[in-house]
């Protein structure tokens, strides 16, 4: 279904505005009123396009904002890379990591927020395969846990710098674990 364009810049600016809120509001504070008169929209609007917050900070963290996500280069190697420093990237924007946290939080006893996490992991599981179209390979979804898990633990859980020797080690590691196993 194609967007309207009036749809397309409502939706858009209403994202920047959440965007700009959430690292000081806080999800709990980000409530469809205060969006709404920010926003210049009317909570019906809201309503309208993300039933729910948890639908709002799902398309949030699939949105953008835009960090210099890779390209195809045909190298395996380079590809998880860039797309591991991508990830970083995305997560280092604090309404990002704010609205992740929120549905992590709520997932278990949520299930609007349990889908959305799952519709932002198959997300970035699909990007990944198409990045890596070129060069004839694809991983799955133990793969997928594998590369993206040590960043997400560095960032969330143990609240680490993410750098770029961490993210070579883990690919490193993973190409090694990887030309170890029968296929």
């Amino acid at each position: 279904m194609v967007e309207h364009a009036g749809v397309r810049s409502t939706k858009t600016r209403v994202l920047a505005v959440a965007r700009e809120l959430l690292p000081t509001t806080g999800a709990v504070g980000l409530t469809y009123t205060l969006l709404a008169e920010k926003a210049g929209v009317t909570r019906q609007t809201l309503y309208r396009h993300w039933p729910t917050r948890e639908q709002l900070l799902a398309e949030l963290v699939l949105t953008g904002p835009e960090v210099g996500y890779p390209t195809e280069s045909g190298n395996l190697r380079t590809t998880v890379i860039d797309f591991l420093t991508s990830l970083r990237a995305g997560m280092a924007v604090p309404a990002t990591a704010a609205a992740l946290t929120t549905l992590s939080a709520q997932a278990d006893r949520d299930m609007v927020s349990e889908q959305a996490l799952a519709a932002v992991a198959t997300d970035r599981h699909q990007a990944l395969n198409v990045l890596l179209r070129p060069t004839g390979r694809a991983v799955d979804e133990d793969d997928f846990a594998l590369l993206c898990g040590p960043i997400l633990y560095r960032r969330f859980i143990a609240r680490t710098p993410v750098d770029d020797r961490f993210i070579v080690t883990t690919v490193d590691r993973w190409l090694a674990g990887r030309a170890s196993r029968p296929d």
